[in-house]
């Protein structure tokens, strides 16, 4: 990443504070990252590629102002804690997230270890609607806050499961161990869930993003605001114009201009 890329990104989201690999760096581009640069998967509604390259990574989430999921977050955001000096692996795990109980899920979900003062860190800012907003210490048994909902890892077998707290009860995100993947690993992943037909990615919209004290998620036609310790706001959105205005402001995308987004946005709005 050169020094023009990193004062690029550091302007996407807004970080004018210390630049030295502390822990304390990390929590402030963790949580500024998530606020700033949505997750959204409009390439692969759109069959358009979905690039994993640093080049690509830049020009698409910092220049073009837009979003991406898992693998596009984690890459451009280990390329930044890499050149600040943080040491970090690539991790995978199997999501978790509304998948039925018992079901073996692929690993096609990208995490980060970040190792810092002897101690290691859980990163992770491609979660989409769950993602967490701060890094967690890489033990279990800890419950541990973040700047919306406290967060946890739990040994299962060999793996580690993350769960969050939501209304009262634990919700299993991922599990995942601490394996570490090459470029190549993610690339053979993202292709699957970026191409395959019965991909959620080609089937859904899924778009998300963090403010302080609240997660926008619009899934479909479906606006959904959960706001921290209230009761979530649901809207349905029945027009391609209500459903770029959403994308725009509370998901903070700058939408492509091409002639095929506006069909896509009315059939999702009128599914």
């Amino acid at each position: 990443m050169t020094d023009n890329d990193l004062a690029a990104y550091f302007r996407r989201v807004g970080h004018d504070g210390d630049r030295s690999p502390t822990l304390q760096t990390l929590s402030a581009l963790h949580r500024r990252h998530t606020e700033s640069i949505p997750f959204e998967n409009l390439n692969s509604l759109l069959k358009r590629p979905v690039r994993l390259d640093l080049p690509w990574l830049v020009q698409k989430l910092i220049h073009e102002r837009r979003g991406g999921y898992c693998y596009e977050h984690n890459l451009l955001f280990r390329s930044v804690l890499e050149r600040l000096g943080f040491q970090v692996t690539g991790l995978a795990a199997r999501v978790l997230w509304n998948a039925p109980e018992g079901v073996v899920t692929p690993r096609t979900h990208m995490v980060l270890r970040v190792d810092l003062d002897g101690r290691s860190w859980l990163a992770d800012v491609g979660f989409g609607g769950q993602v967490m907003t701060a890094p967690l210490l890489l033990e279990p048994h800890i419950e541990q806050s973040t700047p919306h909902e406290p967060f946890r890892l739990v040994p299962w077998n060999n793996e580690l499961v993350q769960q969050s707290l939501i209304r009262g009860g634990w919700m299993a995100t991922y599990r995942f161990d601490l394996q570490p993947q090459e470029l190549s690993d993610y690339e053979v992943a993202s292709w699957y869930v970026s191409t395959h037909p019965e991909s959620i990615f080609l089937n859904c919209l899924l778009s998300s993003r963090t403010a302080p004290g609240v997660r926008y998620a619009l899934m479909n036609n479906e606006l959904s605001i959960h706001r921290t310790g209230a009761d979530t706001e649901k809207r349905t959105l029945k027009s391609a114009a209500e459903m770029k205005h959403a994308l725009e402001n509370e998901i903070g995308i700058n939408l492509p201009d091409t002639p095929e987004l506006e069909p896509l946005l009315a059939r999702l709005a009128g599914a």
